[in-house]
């Protein structure tokens, strides 16, 4: 059987840099100046330098967490508001991203098209723009995986596998888009302001085939954690989307791995693994999968460095990590890639690098 191939990963942020200034401003959230200094320590210690939002930050003599004022004390937008931000942003950030794939000049190959998302929606939505502005075969097969969060793009790789596999000729574009910053909540709560230290805004755009180039994808596995459904949770609700993500996940994702990793490796062990991607959902996390798999520092590298300069995208993160694999001087060799998220899942891929 015909196996699939990941040629291609681009990425794209907006313009604005975010982090040092919530870093300041977010504690004017908080009442208590014990939990202030917490927050401050939390985040010198995230290993987390740069987080890019579509929002404009504030002057420094501007109250609020951006320039227009929408999200100041006491007035931050409603849901309604925040979704005609993702409508009019959206698409600017997609095309910054998939300009890099010169659509324009393979349209008529391109069979099908997955968008992942979970922080905004709209209808006609993002995918029939992409076909309309690229001039793609209105034909186009399309799919939208939606609220799936951090993981969403190891399904979208699956399901992009499952096509070319059954349909050799195909070509999918992968469209991971996501716009966390539009969703920051005003909070008093310490453990909910320490994840808006995490997430950011962020776009990668991919190209699967049969064409045997770039990274194989091989095999992928779910595993859900029992007794942890309400460790990662990702609501509508009246003021933006209300994310719940405790701080006990990191251990449960240890408790995850060391109960599946047999299953995740499939007949591997950690020491046949070349390369891990693995989801830089926070340091912790990155910490707890290191200490649980066994995963030497060097390894690591390319998660850790993608936390650093972008900060945690939802589901556009893996596939930063994974194009940082997919330069010129990189080895061929066995990887393995993970994402976590609500469930709480760990959602895994066996790939190979076979270079270009």
């Amino acid at each position: 059987m015909v196996e699939a191939y990941l040629n291609q990963i681009v990425t794209a942020v907006p313009d604005h840099d975010i982090h040092r200034m919530f870093v300041a401003r977010a504690p004017w959230l908080l009442k208590e100046g014990r939990q202030r200094a917490l927050l401050k320590r939390m985040a010198d210690r995230g290993q987390i330098e740069h987080r890019y939002s579509f929002l404009k930050p504030p002057g420094a003599d501007e109250v609020g967490f951006d320039a227009d004022g929408l999200f100041r004390r006491g007035a931050f937008p409603d849901t309604m508001t925040r979704m005609r931000l993702y409508e009019r942003h959206a698409f600017t950030l997609a095309k910054r991203a998939l300009d890099q794939l010169h659509l324009a000049e393979q349209k008529d190959a391109i069979t099908h098209l997955i968008v992942t998302t979970c922080t905004g929606f709209y209808a006609p939505g993002i995918d029939l723009q992409v076909v309309e502005h690229y001039g793609l075969n209105p034909s186009v097969e399309r799919t939208i995986v939606g609220f799936m969060g951090c993981y969403a793009a190891i399904n979208a790789l699956k399901l992009a596998r499952h096509i070319v596999r059954s349909q050799p000729a195909s070509k999918v574009v992968i469209l991971n888009l996501e716009l966390c910053t539009l969703h920051l909540q005003e909070t008093d709560d310490l453990q909910r302001l320490l994840s808006f230290l995490i997430f950011a805004d962020g776009c990668a755009a991919s190209i699967v085939s049969a064409e045997p180039r770039g990274i194989e994808l091989q095999s992928f596995h779910a595993a859900v954690v029992a007794d942890s459904a309400d460790q990662i949770t990702w609501r509508i609700g009246g003021f933006g989307f209300d994310m719940v993500l405790l701080g006990c996940v990191p251990a449960t994702v240890t408790k995850g791995l060391l109960s599946n990793v047999d299953a995740i490796l499939n007949g591997h062990t950690h020491h046949d693994i070349r390369h891990w991607a693995i989801h830089p959902g926070g340091r912790t996390i990155l910490d707890a999968v290191q200490r649980s798999v066994g995963i030497p520092d060097e390894k690591l590298r390319q998660s850790r460095d993608v936390l650093r300069r972008f900060g945690n995208m939802s589901s556009a993160t893996i596939m930063f990590v994974l194009k940082e694999m997919m330069t010129p001087h990189t080895p061929a060799g066995q990887g393995c890639a993970m994402a976590f998220g609500p469930g709480l899942t760990a959602e895994s891929m066996l790939f190979r690098t076979v270079g270009h």
